[in-house]
């Protein structure tokens, strides 16, 4: 079991206790973090979490592993045409930078979230997506380890 902490702008502590990794959440607890149902969840341009599916439910945004699990290939925010630099977007950009980790959640189905652990952003690129035959952002997770900071 691991206690996760998250530290916001005004350095405000949300705790989210007793989750290991691979847990899987109802909605209620992964809104307790997570207070958007939007893929990235910034507050005050500072990235705070992030959903995933792997495109199994929503297919706009085909996240997908690296040759590694312990890498995320991250879709960016827009549903429809090509993806702007937008406030979601560009805390993504920003979290680059900053370094700091950020939990991620899988949705497996209907109120059923699977707790993916921290990850940090370690890189972006704007990508033509063929199948959507559109402009995209897409970010590099990196599973975020104790050691790491």
């Amino acid at each position: 079991m691991c206690l996760l902490r998250i530290y916001h702008e005004n350095i405000v502590e949300m705790r989210l206790e007793n989750v290991g990794l691979g847990d899987v959440l109802p909605w209620a607890v992964v809104s307790d973090i997570h207070r958007s149902r939007n893929g990235i969840y910034q507050k005050n341009g500072r990235l705070v979490s992030l959903l995933t599916d792997f495109g199994k439910i929503n297919p706009c945004y085909p996240d997908f592993h690296g040759t590694e699990l312990d890498t995320i290939h991250y879709t960016g925010s827009g549903r429809r045409g090509n993806q702007k630099l937008d406030a979601a977007n560009l805390s993504l950009n920003s979290a680059i930078a900053s370094g700091h980790p950020v939990p991620l959640f899988n949705k497996l189905g209907v109120n059923r979230w699977e707790f993916l652990g921290l990850w940090t952003v370690h890189s972006s690129e704007y990508v033509f997506d063929e199948s959507r035959e559109r402009m995209v952002w897409r970010f590099e997770l990196r599973k975020f380890r104790e050691n790491d900071c």
